[in-house]
């Protein structure tokens, strides 16, 4: 019997151990699978945390080739994936009719009135990703409203049971999770799609809790007179607060630091 070649990786955060791991086997995101052994933690005051461990499965040939989306010329049937995709589910159940399930909606279409190829590429490309991580879900993806016709961006909404472990720390995992499937999707169709993956609505009841915070915190600032510095965040987090913030005819805002313990600091105007 032949082992699949693995890897474990260690660092600070899932998605700085995925690109090690990557590097030093130097392949692409779509031909391991990837497996979270330990989220980590930070420790009290950053003492005596743990850092992350991820495994890095090498996939076999006839699981690239199963993995990879058939081109549009040809049009094969694609395999269904178990975590169910709301999009790519109405064909896998004309297959297997016995199946008893839940019609499935029908696929989202473009402006032209037809399917949208993209949307399922994002929702297939989740799917899979779930189902390395032995992980089952619904998943759905709509474009976001923009004012930008040249950058649309792609959510993917993932619902199901037990899904805590996908979100980890901070949406460390989550983020992690959200970069690998972006890079296999802008590797299909040649060109960087920005896809934003979110678990049960977490992302949107994080964001509000952010900008509630951003709130109560400028108060402070006005009250005491004196600077207020808020807990590490990501790039995304942080641009949330400062955008909260700045029409506040108060104060001001500006982050400090260095990744991944950058902070956002609320500075009164007349600081």
């Amino acid at each position: 019997m032949n082992e699949k070649p693995t890897l474990e990786i260690i660092a600070t955060t899932v998605e700085e151990a995925l690109a090690q791991g990557l590097a030093q086997l130097g392949l692409p995101a779509e031909a391991v699978s990837m497996e979270v052994l330990d989220a980590g933690t930070k420790g009290l005051f950053g003492l005596g945390g743990r850092q992350v461990r991820v495994r890095l499965t090498v996939k076999s040939d006839e699981e690239e080739i199963s993995s990879e989306t058939p081109s549009p010329a040809s049009k094969p049937a694609r395999k269904p994936v178990p975590a169910t995709s709301p999009r790519s589910g109405e064909a896998s159940k004309k297959k297997s009719e016995p199946r008893q399930e839940k019609p499935a909606p029908s696929p989202a279409p473009n402006d032209n009135g037809e399917p949208d190829e993209l949307l399922n590429l994002a929702e297939e490309t989740v799917s899979k990703l779930l189902h390395y991580m032995n992980m089952q879900a619904q998943v759905s993806a709509h474009y976001e409203e923009t004012d930008r016709e040249d950058r649309r961006t792609i959510h993917v909404d993932v619902r199901g049971d037990d899904l805590s472990i996908l979100i980890g720390r901070r949406s460390e995992t989550l983020n992690a999770f959200q970069y690998v499937a972006s890079l296999m999707v802008g590797k299909e169709v040649q060109q960087w799609v920005q896809l934003v993956v979110d678990v049960e609505g977490y992302r949107s009841r994080r964001e509000d809790q952010l900008r509630r915070m951003a709130r109560r915190m400028a108060e402070q600032t006005v009250k005491t007179g004196r600077r207020q510095m808020l807990e590490p965040m990501t790039a995304s987090e942080r641009r949330l607060i400062h955008i909260e913030l700045r029409d506040h005819p108060a104060v001001t805002t500006e982050s400090m630091g260095e990744d991944p313990h950058r902070k956002v600091t609320i500075i009164p105007k007349d600081d």
